[in-house]
């Protein structure tokens, strides 16, 4: 995923003179390409995050539209002031790549996990959230993030996961699309959480639980129309995400749905990451396992949902 994201930035550049990369100590071969071919419009800076938010707001008062790409919790954490004032105060059109979100760097222990960063960014004004489920779509998104207004907080997975997104028509921020139908429980999930979603899916089937997925690659702003649409006729509601449980997806749901005053809103129970800090470490697989986000532990947990 990560790779095709930066992939499409060249892919983009090669278009579009606007587009312009600022990199955060990447290491050597990214973009490499680009580097050799348009030197002007790339940037590799060093341990310097605070440093690349602002260059890049300069860039895009200047009419450029960068992508900035860094690790998640840098991004997050370290930058939040600069996020806030430079760019979604101004309302500029800057891409943050984040890598590495929800527990991708497991091996470096807590201080790389953003296990946070939607519940950070969400609040602010004018900001975007976006979390793929694998490269195809990614690539698909890329290609609308070009003229978006608004910054954009692209949430990276580690790379590698299933390709189950079958939309081939296209992709449109703000837009959730239902993966399965099901009359029973009505699943939310975004990112690659949506994967391992669908494979427990199979799995209740067996067991006569029919569920409606619904993957929400735009978790800022929501597709409220698809939510409320989903809800319908089903026992419950189920979010999934590879997030803490406050702030996020699940939260921007049930927020959408405590507004809601004229239909009957079913009861939400939402799968995620506890309020505490991580003390394991290991891979991003063994970690989801450790706190239920493995298709096994989600079958468990909608059945107990139902």
């Amino acid at each position: 995923m990560r790779r095709t994201c930066l992939d499409m930035v060249y892919e983009l550049a090669k278009k579009d003179p606007r587009v312009v990369f600022v990199g955060s100590d990447l290491g050597p071969g990214v973009l490499e390409q680009m580097k050799t071919e348009m030197p002007e419009r790339f940037y590799m800076e060093g341990v310097s995050e605070q440093a690349i938010i602002g260059i890049a707001a300069g860039l895009a008062m200047e009419g450029f539209i960068p992508y900035v790409n860094t690790i998640a919790t840098f991004i997050t954490r370290r930058c939040f002031e600069q996020v806030a004032v430079d760019l979604c105060l101004h309302d500029l059109p800057v891409r943050l790549i984040a890598n590495g979100g929800g527990l991708v760097y497991a091996p470096l222990g807590p201080t790389h996990l953003a296990i946070e960063d939607v519940g950070i960014l969400r609040p602010l004004p004018n900001m975007t959230i976006l979390a793929p489920s694998d490269a195809s779509e990614m690539r698909r998104f890329m290609d609308t993030s070009l003229d978006y207004p608004h910054p954009i907080y692209i949430r990276l997975g580690k790379g590698g996961d299933p390709v189950i997104d079958k939309n081939a028509d296209g992709f449109e921020i703000g837009k959730g699309y239902v993966l399965r139908e099901g009359k029973d429980v009505a699943v939310f999930s975004t990112g690659v959480m949506t994967g391992r979603v669908l494979t427990a899916a199979k799995e209740l089937a067996v067991q006569g639980i029919d569920c409606r997925i619904v993957h929400l690659p735009t978790i800022k702003p929501l597709d409220n129309e698809c939510i409320l649409s989903a809800i319908k006729g089903v026992k419950t509601v189920v979010t999934v995400e590879e997030h803490t449980r406050i702030g996020g997806l699940g939260s921007a749901i049930v927020e959408l749905l405590s507004d809601q005053t004229n239909i009957e809103v079913p009861r939400v129970t939402r799968i995620g990451l506890p309020d505490a800090f991580p003390t394991q470490y290991g891979s991003q697989d063994s970690m989801m396992e450790t706190y239920g986000l493995q298709p096994p532990a989600l079958v468990d947990s909608i059945q107990n949902a139902l």
